[in-house]
């Protein structure tokens, strides 16, 4: 691993090369915030893919592409004297000094009673409180833009945080169970309507109660300490590997996915099973 002036030197590195592609390269010169902005997004996918697939090689490569946008930004604030890199790094160093008071101020952890993770986070609700320009509000915090998953887990373990939560974690599935009936009460009147058909529109009490049903879920996993958005993503990636499987045993034995009947497809989903 490299040394601490080896890291300074690296990153000096980088601020020098952007200055380069600000004031030398078309591309780069021509940039705004808006202009960066989805790339950023994607960019931010990617890292979170290559996470999700604990590729380490690809995790270091699309960290750089995420730190090339936090430099790029950056180096545009400083274009208008708003703010530079040293702006950023000052803020974010005063903002964890600040969330810390068990490691940086002057109460010991026994004082604040911080025993683990769980009292850690009781800790930063309450401090985020009380931080200039911070949250006013306990979901105050949360961007509109996280993706609908994510959102959902942080509301619940924000409240949570403020003691807004289930006793006892098994409490939950009753929630769930609770939720489920409600859906398919939704999903039989809308039978009984015709209003089950692929033309007709969406029937907005089922989608209410799909949207309950998945709330609950999702609260259930984070009180099992499960990322729900992880654990999907896992679902995901096991179900393209062994659709891969089928996809491929069929060219193998000359037919289309579209000639073979269920069946057929499901045996071969049993065999990629045993595969794994």
């Amino acid at each position: 691993m490299h040394s601490r002036e080896e890291k300074l030197e690296a990153f000096g590195r980088l601020l020098d090369i952007m200055d380069d592609l600000r004031e030398k390269c078309p591309w780069d010169r021509k940039q705004t915030f808006d202009s960066l902005r989805q790339n950023t997004i994607e960019e931010s996918f990617e890292l979170a893919t290559a996470i999700s697939r604990h590729d380490m090689d690809e995790i270091c490569k699309e960290l750089g592409d995420v730190l090339l946008h936090v430099v790029f930004y950056a180096k545009m604030g400083s274009e208008t004297e708003q703010f530079d890199i040293a702006d950023v790094c000052n803020r974010l160093c005063d903002k964890l000094i600040f969330r810390h008071p068990h490691v940086y101020g002057e109460i010991k952890n026994e004082e604040l009673k911080i025993k683990n993770e769980a009292d850690v986070s009781h800790l930063w609700e309450q401090v985020k409180l009380k931080e200039k320009g911070g949250n006013k509000t306990v979901l105050g915090g949360i961007p509109d833009s996280l993706p609908s998953l994510v959102k959902a887990y942080r509301i619940q373990d924000k409240v949570a945080n403020v003691g807004f939560d289930w006793e006892h974690p098994e409490d939950v599935w009753e929630k769930v169970k609770e939720e489920i009936t409600e859906f398919e009460e939704e999903v039989r009147k809308a039978s009984a309507n015709g209003e089950m058909s692929a033309t007709s529109s969406l029937n907005g009490e089922m989608v209410n109660e799909f949207g309950d049903l998945l709330f609950a879920l999702i609260n259930a996993a984070r009180l099992y300490k499960i990322k729900p958005d992880n654990a999907l993503e896992q679902t995901n990636l096991k179900f393209i590997k062994r659709f891969n499987y089928i996809e491929a045993r069929a060219k193998e034995q000359g037919k289309e996915l579209k000639d073979m009947s269920l069946e057929e497809m499901e045996a071969l989903w049993q065999e990629a099973k045993k595969s794994e």
